[in-house]
């Protein structure tokens, strides 16, 4: 970048006739235009313009350089000029990733909004529950669940995560409610199987201050967390559910929240990107859009004051 500048100034130097001018144009110090002409020359071990104490003269090599320079810098301002104008665009490519279990009950509503509003903006968004980046993606803008993303990237925390045990009044109905952590043995409960590792992945309860977890004998498991909350939704099991899924549920009356003083909280929801400065102009819009919609929406998490009015209950 130092020697395309130094070439800059020197064209500009060779066109305008003095170094003054150049220094102006290009918005330096004379003393700094002559520093980098001279760099140049010294870089390219040729004299490349004749001073003296009335005018400026090109050497020969001073013109073929500028005969030479002069169609590429114009090529490469044109360039330069074309990236800045795409940054500056709304339109194009936006790459988004996500887990299938955050798209479909607190994201996918608000992905659909965004493209009603910027129609131009052209939407490419992969469900991956696997922990990934940015990177390995390909994506401008991610969500995780859970933990913060990789360093290298911009997180912003959206929602915490609350992990709810959970049934519907069908099943309590029929089976009653459990007395405490140890009874949920006699209870038909779910699984979820991580789709990282493949394994089932134990309950988590929070315990005289401290989280601790239990492996729980699951009736149904699966690897997908929509189909787990439908599960419990349709009186089959108790579930363990992040907050996002189960708390609209809860507040519709079609899941009863249990055992509620060993509620965990994790880390919660993240959107993550690359550093803001270096985005599209259509990547800070969706970035501003989801946090405007989503940055503390008590939608998908229980408040305090539900949390104490549920521990007097099952």
């Amino acid at each position: 970048m130092n020697e395309v500048r130094a070439l800059t100034i020197f064209v500009r130097t060779a066109m305008l006739g003095s170094l003054r001018k150049a220094a102006v144009d290009q918005g330096i110090s004379p003393q700094a235009a002559s520093h980098a002409v001279m760099q140049l020359e010294k870089a390219l071990g040729v004299q490349l313009l004749r001073r003296t104490t009335r005018k400026l003269s090109l050497t020969e090599a001073g013109q073929r350089l500028l005969d030479n320079a002069s169609p590429a810098l114009g090529l490469l301002s044109d360039a330069l000029a074309d990236a800045r104008r795409a940054g500056d665009e709304i339109n194009g490519p936006l790459r988004i990733s996500a887990p299938r279990a955050l798209i479909h009950c607190m994201l996918w509503q608000h992905v659909l909004a965004f493209a009603r509003e910027y129609p131009g903006v052209q939407l490419d968004v992969h469900f991956d529950d696997r922990f990934t980046d940015l990177v390995t993606d390909r994506a401008d803008v991610g969500f995780r669940g859970g933990s913060l993303p990789a360093a290298g990237t911009v997180a912003r925390r959206l929602v915490p995560i609350q992990l709810l045990i959970c049934a519907s009044p069908d099943y309590l109905a029929r089976h009653g409610a459990p007395a405490d952590i140890d009874d949920l043995a006699r209870h038909r409960c779910t699984g979820y199987i991580h789709a990282n590792t493949g394994k089932l992945a134990p309950w988590a309860f929070q315990v005289d201050g401290e989280q601790v977890y239990r492996e729980i004998t699951p009736a149904l498991c699966m690897n997908d967390i929509d189909a787990e909350a439908q599960t419990v939704l349709a009186g089959e099991a108790i579930g363990q559910l992040g907050s996002f899924s189960a708390v609209p549920h809860i507040r519709a009356g079609r899941l009863v929240p249990l055992l509620l003083r060993h509620v965990v909280y994790l880390e919660g929801i993240y959107l993550y990107y690359g550093r803001r400065t270096e985005q599209p102009l259509r990547v800070r819009t969706f970035v501003d859009f989801i946090v405007g919609r989503l940055e503390g929406n008590r939608q998908f998490f229980l408040e305090p004051g539900e949390l104490e009015q549920g521990r007097s209950g099952p």
